[in-house]
């Protein structure tokens, strides 16, 4: 038996790659403020999983939610285990991919102010370096072949999916 045992369990998020056929190679990002883990570091959309909740779901509400934009075509991307243990942080998050109902909405709107500065359309290969994303985003992006295949991936499914609705 492990000599430090603790009763802390991980949570669950879902983070979500917000993605746009106005904006491509782009995915939606946000600088968290406020008293929460990661304040002054660029997320994606996403929150907690509640209970009963499908992965994409919690993507379509907590996408709508934070930033007004409904989401189409949700479907799973990836997982990473964030750990930071000095600061007791520790999430399992799922992500997905959406792109954006243009039918709906086309930008976004920053509906949580108290909990972040604001959306911007963030090109995948300009990213702010590491230092700047927070955790569950940052462990994503160091597993750069992971993150280069889910980005390729996500682009060919809005290629097909666009080509396939032309038709």
């Amino acid at each position: 038996m492990s000599a430090c045992i603790s009763h802390e369990r991980p949570k669950v998020g879902v983070g979500v790659f917000v993605t746009s056929p106005d904006y491509p190679n782009c995915v939606l990002v946000g600088v968290r403020k406020g008293p929460s883990p990661g304040s002054g570091l660029y997320a994606l959309p996403g929150g907690h999983l509640e209970f009963g909740e499908s992965w994409e779901e919690c993507g379509k509400r907590e996408t709508l939610e934070e930033t007004g934009l409904q989401l189409r075509n949700v479907h799973y991307a990836t997982v990473v285990n964030a750990v930071i243990k000095e600061d007791n942080y520790h999430y399992i998050t799922l992500f997905v991919q959406g792109e954006i109902d243009t039918e709906v909405r086309k930008e976004p709107i920053n509906r949580e102010p108290d909990k972040c500065e604001g959306w911007i359309w963030c090109n995948w290969n300009e990213f702010p370096p590491s230092e700047k994303l927070f955790c569950p985003l940052r462990v994503v992006r160091e597993q750069r072949c992971c993150a280069r295949q889910i980005f390729i991936v996500i682009l060919n499914f809005i290629k097909h999916y666009t080509f396939v609705m032309l038709f």
